[in-house]
């Protein structure tokens, strides 16, 4: 299954697809781990996990632990905005593993490399 992260650095974010065979390497890990760029194509790089979603679209939660999917009463924050004071709903949030059935991983650079992003980005382009 091949993710497309997101890469945020500053006030920019880049997205790219990363193929079946370097994604395998990013199963398991959790939200809030670090990992070395290069794991994706990004040399000197070093990316801190801050959230992602699922192919339903249900976004990633760092207090769910595990790769499993379930329904929470949630009062706000991640996943749900409450429209009046103390309302609750129950809603489908995904837990803070990374699986096949994640599509999209947001990460910001905590390291960066010799080379800029766009650098990197429009090389693998070319």
């Amino acid at each position: 299954m091949a993710f497309k992260v997101v890469i945020s650095e500053k006030e920019k974010s880049i997205q790219m697809e990363v193929e079946a065979a370097e994604s395998k390497k990013l199963v398991g890990l959790t939200l809030g781990e670090e990992f070395d760029g290069s794991l994706i194509g990004l040399k000197g790089y070093k990316l801190k996990i801050t959230g992602g979603s699922d192919k339903n679209g249900f976004p990633m939660k760092k207090d769910i632990s595990g790769p499993r999917r379930i329904r929470s009463l949630l009062s706000g924050g991640l996943g749900y905005k409450p429209t009046r004071d103390g309302e609750r709903r129950r809603k489908t949030i995904r837990g803070n593993t990374i699986s096949d059935d994640i599509v999209q991983i947001n990460t910001i650079v905590i390291e960066t490399g010799a080379k800029t992003l766009e650098e990197i980005i429009n090389a693998e382009e070319e």
